[in-house]
């Protein structure tokens, strides 16, 4: 590997050296996205001159020279591209597009660089020969086996005209994930909901109304806009009254980016093809294959296995639970349930039969109180973490918050920001990142991130959350949580560095907190009385527990088959219409039921086509086999306590990938995962013993 020429770097840049700021929190104020390109372009530049001189070394391969030496390269594009990746999901802007754009491909050819120069191979190759008799600890071990995995599965064992043919492919595929992303964010702004008339937005609480018309004031536009979050069900489709406009934007979310200048469908094609010849080119036979090869499922035929236990029962369930909704419609003159009534009707049923009215539950759940009051709280009892705000650090834009997170003994653990409201410019959905990930190598600790998408309230008024939002603060945090209690030597491992079906694991855990009474109790207290949320609420809230299951477990699982269909043709398949595809594959697989449909579809898939999820959206339900399973160790063991903790941080959250996950799970739970808990969660019969 051969090193390049530095580009030009302006001598005013903040990313060219570490941040002097705690925890090496970026300079956000004094950092622009023209400083981010530059720091990208030339910490490319810097990590291929690092390369480099590592295999120009005359010195036999070693740990330390080879090993190590990769991970410590590359600060400054590390640096740059925590920065200008956070800020593609959460401050996009027709700039910072054309920039993605135009370094996507150069990232592309970069990342091969370091995968697959036969020089750099053929060192890490003979540290991984020798790694038993090195007198290398555990971690170092795993370490590089990893690294030497990471670059079989990358292609560094094909020759030269394969490497040739690879690069090429990943190029293609950086600069169609990219436009597929862009496409969609695009698209969905584009796709919310116009409505001139207040009455039309009967059902609304009126601060969801405020939100509506602060959003039509945004765009320059009279009246009230609806916009769209990323997944098909939209939250006001379980409260508008009017059937029309909730047909209108039942269709706005399933038609997004399906055509016009933004249709992501022929993308969607592009991206599934070149992803299968690549898989060709590297020895397996679909690209479900070449990802299930370094995931803790094994194969493809264990994924098999385990959704088809659970597709014949959740289809049962879903038509069950439409049966009873018809009925209820019906009521109202609705003589055809259509998949726009779904949610609405299902509200009805869980407050009829349950005394559950989940929209009126708002007032008892106000953002902040939810978040220190209930999340950090459970942070608290659970691992001794404290939470201290720091409105001296400043975070990428006015919305974000900074804290300063303390362990038991009061020593300095990292900073959590969270970015809550959604805005124009940033992607839907719910997430974790890093901006500096835990190294005791490098001698940084975790700066994390949670960005959410809440309706921001009107001026003055506190932002009150869904049940469901609380569930995904909660869930989202987990993420963090895992981030924050990293204890790892080497950047590779840190924190959320574990593969992709285990990833989800531990922020599905974090959600049993949020009903936990010691918890609920805590936070859940009426936004104008300071009245607890009534023990009778919370009792209906357990009945009403496995109230529609059928449906959430059924659009889960038509996104997964429909994940793993794309992701399992051949060069050789024809598609033809990615639409006419994605009905045949649903029906195939046996979950084409019109009322529900998948929870993401084709064109705005953003998980799979855009994200990390390809081949491995199964990885939720996974994740919830173990999940299930440790929420059951939890309830054994007391919950709540500090003892719990403290197992479940040092044996897993602390170690990262540092340790097989499989393996972390059973240093927790004493055995491998039992799938009985997550059956009876989901209200599913086991089809086979």
């Amino acid at each position: 590997m051969s090193a390049e020429p530095a580009p030009a770097v302006s001598a005013d840049n903040p990313l060219l050296a570490e941040s002097p700021l705690p925890y090496g929190l970026p300079p956000f104020a004094d950092t622009s996205l023209e400083h981010c390109r530059e720091a990208v372009l030339a910490g490319m530049a810097e990590q291929r001159a690092e390369l480099a001189a590592i295999t120009g070394s005359a010195e036999p391969p070693t740990f330390v020279n080879t090993i190590e030496a990769l991970e410590r390269s590359g600060a400054l594009l590390r640096r740059a591209e925590a920065v200008f990746g956070n800020l593609s999901s959460s401050l996009s802007s027709p700039r910072l597009r054309e920039i993605e754009r135009e370094l996507a491909p150069l990232e592309a050819a970069h990342a091969d660089a370091l995968r697959l120069d036969p020089d750099l191979f053929a060192r890490v190759d003979a540290v991984h020969a020798a790694r038993h008799s090195s007198g290398l600890d555990p971690e170092a071990v795993r370490l590089v086996e990893r690294h030497h995995l990471d670059r079989v599965l990358a292609g560094a064992r094909l020759d030269a005209a394969g490497r040739a043919r690879l690069s090429e492919l990943n190029r293609e595929l950086s600069e169609l994930s990219t436009r597929f992303g862009q496409n969609l964010q695009l698209a969905t702004e584009a796709a919310a909901v116009r409505v001139t008339d207040a009455a039309d937005l009967d059902g609304l609480a009126e601060e969801e109304v405020a939100a509506a018309a602060r959003a039509a004031a945004d765009r320059g536009l009279d009246g009230f806009v609806l916009p769209l979050l990323l997944p098909t069900g939209q939250p006001v489709l379980a409260k508008l009254r009017d059937r029309e406009l909730r047909r209108r934007v039942f269709e706005a979310s399933v038609s997004r980016a399906s055509s016009g200048e933004h249709d992501n469908g022929p993308v969607a094609v592009g991206i599934a093809r070149v992803r299968a010849e690549r898989a060709r080119l590297l020895g397996f036979a679909t690209h479900a294959d070449l990802v299930l090869a370094d995931q803790t499922a094994g194969s493809t035929a264990a994924v098999d296995a385990m959704l088809a236990r659970m597709v014949g029962p959740s289809v049962a369930n879903a038509r069950a639970e439409a049966a009873v909704l018809a009925e209820v419609a019906a009521r109202d003159g609705v003589t055809e349930l259509a998949a726009w009534d779904w949610a609405f009707y299902s509200e009805r049923v869980r407050a009829e039969r349950y005394a559950v009215d989940r929209a009126a539950l708002r007032p008892w759940f106000e953002l902040d109180r939810v978040l220190v009051d209930g999340v950090f709280h459970a942070a608290e009892l659970l691992y001794g973490l404290r939470f201290t705000p720091r409105p001296d650090l400043a975070g990428y834009h006015p919305d974000v918050r900074v804290w300063e997170v303390s362990g038991p003994d009061g020593e300095g653990v990292g900073l959590y920001l969270g970015d809550f409201t959604a805005r124009e410019g940033k992607r839907g959905g719910a997430w974790m990142s890093s901006f500096v990930t835990q190294s005791r190598l490098l001698g940084t600790r975790p700066v994390v991130v949670n960005n959410l998408n809440v309706a921001r309230a009107p001026e003055g008024r506190p932002t009150l959350l869904t049940l469901d939002e609380v569930d995904t603060l909660f869930h989202e945090f987990g993420h963090a949580l895992h981030g924050l209690s990293s204890a790892v030597t080497y950047p590779r491992f840190s924190g959320t560095a574990v593969p992709r079906d285990f990833v989800e694991f531990p922020s599905q855990v974090n959600e049993m907190w949020a009903l936990w009474p010691e918890v609920l109790g805590h936070y859940a207290r009426h936004v104008e009385t300071g009245e607890p949320l009534p023990a009778a609420v919370v009792e209906a809230l357990d009945a009403a527990r496995l109230w529609g299951e059928g449906f959430a477990t059924l659009e889960y699982l038509a996104a997964t088959l429909l994940d793993q269909a794309w992701h399992r043709i051949t060069p050789e398949t024809e598609v033809g219409d990615p639409a006419e595809f994605e009905r045949r594959a649903l029906e195939e697989a046996g979950v084409a039921v019109d009322l529900v449909p998948p929870r993401y579809r084709t064109t705005y898939f953003q998980h799979v086509f855009a994200g990390g999820y390809a081949a491995g959206y199964y990885s939720y339900i996974w994740s919830e086999v173990l999940d299930a399973d440790t929420v059951e160790w939890f309830t054994e063991r007391g919950g709540l306590r500090r003892e719990n903790g403290d197992v479940f941080r040092d044996r897993l959250l602390s170690r990262g990938g540092s340790v097989d996950p499989l393996e972390a799970f059973r240093a927790v739970r004493g055995r491998d995962a039992d799938p009985g808990p997550l059956l009876r969660r989901r209200g599913l019969v086991p089809t086979s013993p």
